[in-house]
Parts: C-alpha cells; sequence; structure tokens
C-alpha cells in the first residue's frame, strides 16, 4: 500500500535527517518541494528551519517560496513551521529588523534576557495549552502537559494572556526563568513549533503524527493526576560516546583516565585500547533510558581515509535513524587536507556531519588555537575560524566547544597572570590557589591561555554552548569540578555543559545544587553499567529536580 506523503521544504543549512527520520518513522513518505512552483501541488506542508531569522526569511524571500507559502496557507491547506518556521509566520523580529515576516500571526519576537539566565535557550521544556494543573482537557495536535520538548534559540515570540486566543489561536505556553513565550501555536489546520518535535523523543513524533494525520484535538486524562507535574525547563543529562579504533581497527566506544584510554592491570589487557561497546547499539540503549542528548567525541584519526566515507559519518546515520534527542559530535572539525589532498574547509567538514544526522559539532584544540589568534590581535574578530564560519551559516546554537582545562598549583595569585581562585583541593605542596590551563591535542599539551580567557574568546566568535571537562576530575568518579564550573560561569552567558567525574547519581544532584550549570554529562558510569541514565534521573527527580521523562509510545 502506498504510503501518504510529507512535502518538506529544505531551504536553509540544517539537520534536515532527523526530520525526514522522524517523518518516515510515524509512517510517512517524504516529498521535496524543489522549487516554488511545487507548493501549489503540495497536500501539506513542513517548513523547518534553524539559524538566524532574517538568513531564513532572506533565503525564503530569494527563492520565490514567500507568497507560494502564504496561498498555501490561505487556501486552508495544512502547514507547519519548526523552529525558525514558527518566528517566520510573526510579523517581524528584534533579531533582524529590516527584514519582515509573513505576517500570519501579529507580534514580535524579541530577545530573552540573559541578565539571569544562559541564552541561548537550550533543553527540554513545556508546550502547555492547559490551565495550570487541570488533569483533563483538550489535546491540540497531541500536545501535553506532562510532556517536555526540546528547544534551542535566543529569541521567543512573548506570551500576552487572551490576546492571541482571541483571534482564534491555540497558545501552548512555555517558561524560562521569569518570560513566559508561545511554545507553540496552533489554528485550524496550521500548527507552529518553537521546539523541534523531530528532537523531542517520542513526545515530539506524537506532535508531528497529529499534525500529518488531521488530528487538531484529542481528549486528554492526566494518566497520573496525584503526582502534580512541573512546568518549565529540565536538567540535562547527556550521554557521551568516546569513539575510536581499537587494535583490531574496529570502532567502539572507550573511556579513559585522565584521558588515557589503554588498558592497564592483567598481561592480556595490559595497553590495549579499552573496548565498552558499540556506537551506535549504546547510543540507543541510552536513548531509551532517557538520555536528554548524546554525544559523540571522536577521538581517533582517519587520515587515510576520504571525508565522505568517515565511519562517524555512517554512524550518525544510523543512530539518528532510531535515536530522537540531539546528536552533538566532535573531532575533526576543522580546515583540514582530504586524503586526495583537496583543502576541505571547516564549514563544509561541518555540513557533512550536519547532514548525516548531527545537531551540534563539537570544536576543541582549533578552538584554542583560534582564541590565542583573537587576543593576539586585540580582541579583533577574523570570521574565518571554524567557529564563526559554522555559527553564521547554522547558527550560535550549533557550536559547541569542548574545553580540556587542568589545574595549574600557585602559592599566591600574584605568581601568575592568568585568573586564580582560592581552592579547596589544595595543590601537592599545600598550594591555595589554582589556575585553569587549557590544553590542546586531547590535554596533552598545555597552552598559556587559561578557561576564562577561552571561554570569553569563543563567545565572542559565536559558540553558543560549552562542553566543560577536567583533565583533573577525568575518570576519577570524584564529582564534578564546581570550583571550574564556577569560574567559568561567572563570565560568560551561553550554556555550560558540566563534564568529568560523574561516578554516582549524587554526583548530578551537587553540580546542580553547587552551580548553575545547565546541564551535565556522564560517560564512564553509563558504559561500565555502574548506574543507568534512568537511575540518575530518578535520583534527580526524589530529590526535587525537574527531569524529563522518557515516554515510548505515541498513543
Amino acid at each position: 500500500m502506498e504510503k501518504p506523503k510529507a512535502y518538506l521544504l529544505d531551504y536553509v543549512a540544517g539537520n534536515i535527517r532527523s526530520l525526514v527520520n522522524a517523518v518516515e518513522r510515524i509512517g510517512y513518505e517524504v516529498c521535496w518541494i524543489k522549487q516554488p512552483s511545487d507548493v501549489a501541488h503540495a497536500d501539506n506542508l513542513i517548513l523547518p528551519g534553524v539559524g538566524h531569522f532574517g538568513h531564513c526569511l532572506t533565503q525564503l524571500g530569494q527563492g520565490g517560496y514567500l507568497d507560494p507559502i502564504r496561498e498555501h496557507i490561505r487556501a486552508g491547506k495544512p502547514f507547519m513551521g519548526i523552529c525558525v518556521g514558527l518566528q517566520a509566520l510573526f510579523e517581524g523580529s528584534d533579531e533582524d529588523l529590516a527584514v519582515p515576516g509573513l505576517s500570519i500571526i501579529p507580534g514580535r519576537l524579541s530577545r530573552f534576557d540573559d541578565s539571569n539566565k544562559s541564552v541561548p535557550h537550550i533543553g527540554w521544556n513545556s508546550a502547555n495549552t492547559l490551565p495550570d494543573g487541570e488533569t483533563h482537557g483538550t489535546s491540540v495536535y497531541g500536545l501535553r502537559p506532562r510532556s517536555k520538548y526540546y528547544y534551542v534559540h535566543s529569541y521567543a515570540a512573548p506570551y500576552q494572556p487572551g490576546e492571541l486566543e482571541q483571534l482564534g489561536w491555540h497558545v501552548a505556553r512555555a517558561r524560562y526563568g521569569y518570560e513566559e513565550f508561545v511554545g507553540a501555536i496552533a489554528k485550524g489546520r496550521i500548527l507552529a513549533t518553537q521546539f523541534h518535535p523531530e528532537k523531542s523523543g517520542s513526545a515530539g513524533l506524537r506532535v508531528l503524527k497529529a499534525f500529518l494525520d488531521g488530528q487538531l484535538f484529542q481528549d486528554w486524562t492526566d494518566p497520573n493526576p496525584e503526582t502534580r507535574f512541573r512546568e518549565g525547563l529540565t536538567r540535562r543529562i547527556i550521554a557521551c560516546l568516546d569513539v575510536r579504533t581499537n587494535d583490531e581497527g574496529d570502532l567502539v566506544v572507550t573511556k579513559g583516565d585522565q584521558y588515557d584510554v589503554r588498558e592497564k592491570g592483567s598481561v592480556e589487557a595490559e595497553g590495549k585500547v579499552r573496548n565498552l561497546g558499540k556506537p551506535v547499539e549504546m547510543a540507543r540503549r541510552y536513548y531509551e533510558q532517557g538520555a536528554d542528548e548524546v554525544t559523540f567525541l571522536n577521538i581517533t584519526s582517519f587520515r587515510k581515509c576520504p571525508l565522505v566515507d568517515t565511519p562517524m559519518l555512517e554512524i550518525l546515520r544510523q543512530t539518528s535513524q532510531t535515536v530522537f534527542v540531539p546528536l552533538t559530535i566532535g573531532g575533526g572539525i576543522r580546515d583540514t587536507v582530504d586524503a586526495d589532498g583537496t583543502k576541505v574547509p571547516a564549514l563544509d567538514v561541518a555540513q557533512l556531519y550536519f547532514h548525516s544526522g548531527a545537531d551540534k559539532v563539537s570544536i576543541g584544540s582549533d578552538a584554542v588555537i583560534s582564541a590565542e589568534e583573537y587576543y593576539a590581535a586585540g580582541k579583533r574578530l577574523s570570521g574565518r575560524t571554524a567557529i564563526e564560519t559554522i555559527s553564521k551559516a547554522y547558527g550560535n546554537q550549533a557550536v559547541v566547544v569542548s574545553v580540556d582545562p587542568k589545574r595549574v598549583f600557585v602559592s599566591r595569585p600574584e605568581e601568575t597572570t592568568h585568573t586564580t581562585t582560592k581552592t579547596y583541593s589544595r595543590g601537592p605542596n599545600g598550594e591555595e590557589y589554582c589556575w585553569y590551563q587549557c590544553t590542546i591535542k586531547g590535554g596533552r599539551e598545555g597552552r598559556d591561555l587559561d578557561v576564562q580567557q577561552l571561554v570569553q574568546a569563543v563567545e565572542a566568535m559565536g559558540a553558543g554552548e560549552i562542553l566543560l571537562n577536567s583533565i583533573d576530575r577525568d575518570g576519577s568518579k570524584a564529582g564534578f569540578d564546581e570550583e571550574l564550573i564556577n569560574e567559568v560561569k561567572k563570565v560568560i552567558k551561553i550554556p555550560v555543559i558540566a563534564s568529568s567525574g560523574a561516578g554516582h547519581p549524587m554526583h548530578f544532584g551537587n553540580v546542580f545544587h553547587g552551580t548553575n550549570t545547565d546541564a551535565a554529562l556522564g560517560a564512564g558510569m553509563f558504559h561500565r553499567g555502574e548506574y543507568t541514565v534512568k537511575e540518575v534521573k530518578d535520583w534527580l527527580q526524589q530529590h526535587g529536580f525537574v527531569v524529563r521523562a522518557f515516554e515510548d509510545s505515541l498513543e
């Protein structure tokens, strides 16, 4: 039997593969809108979008799509906008005052206030169409009060109670800090979501299916009315997989102790790469345990392999078919030379990963070198770094900078020009102060750059998030380095992911209580089966933290 069709308009750079996988997962065949005239023949239309409002609307205008989209909506045909696809329906955005929106919905978008929270807003949040506390009502396009959805944006449509509802719109509200904004909006056959349904697990797939099936309204009864659900942003738990080739040439997940991934102890295993499992299988396992994101860090080299045949690309393709949460890939995102001698800019390398299923790329050593050049040039941006070129094309939210600092102890702050902190963990000679030195090449080479200098530089270049590792805590099971995290959070506005040192669910609670970190990452404790992602989330929920519950059903 022929499958029903879903029509996608891919007009900007981004991870469109995940949306294709999501549409196919719910039983639809993807048809591409390749030119403006195709819109008139589409039974439905999905407009995804990432990045800059002005850039996206300009691309649509230059491609000749604006009027056909308006006609499609006026004709009452099903239309869905995702992320910037939602923003495009409004009159305009403060992100680009010179570029108008489609003006289907009155109002403008404004930037989140970053005086008391991280911006971009990244993570799992609500989209609630029911009054607070309601346990029964009408679900709009599959949206449910208990579900959480994945958002990543800096600009939003502020919610004003009753204004849009008076015009016939159904509004799903979300809250970030004190700011309430439009998380999703619907009217007739129009649905628009600020969140990404294709990256929101089964909750997002349910919304996508309801739209394509034409199910505007559904009765909803809270399955757990005795347990009060909590709106707002959840605590993100990220599973990280370090991937490299072992001595037999197979791609495996490994884990180091202070970045050393070779086995020690037994005669048989001595010196071999630690093999903890297969990347695709483990990523799916963590997704099913409730991981909010999955990160792959490629710590091996494929210099003799053409870029288009890099094994990590196939890992991403396979993973994105069954894992519907954000995927980050790190390792080798830099200007490079292909196996045939062709020079390949970092932007093109990143594009290969995005088209294979990645939502974000993580940049490591190259960011340190770029930061050094930034300060050497008097804090002037070159416009040529990997961070700048990728964030300009794909948006800040697509670029993560992975930082590998280590402590350098000093007796007095005056002994160094770098920013020091008074530490509870004294040095080998009783030193009370330390500074955090940035390293490159997997921690093997220290640089004359401290972590505060690095994160401020990459924020200026356009990075959207910091993955903050700790060489000193790596593999220690002693908990996260909260002093390091607080030092970094003091000097930047973008989100920070705490990494290195987790060995017990309590460590996640400690870091969320003792710092303002935006997410926390685990690796070895998950790989070795000491604790599952679900056990960490259960512990956090029992201790009062808001976490996302895994949903495995579309019903």
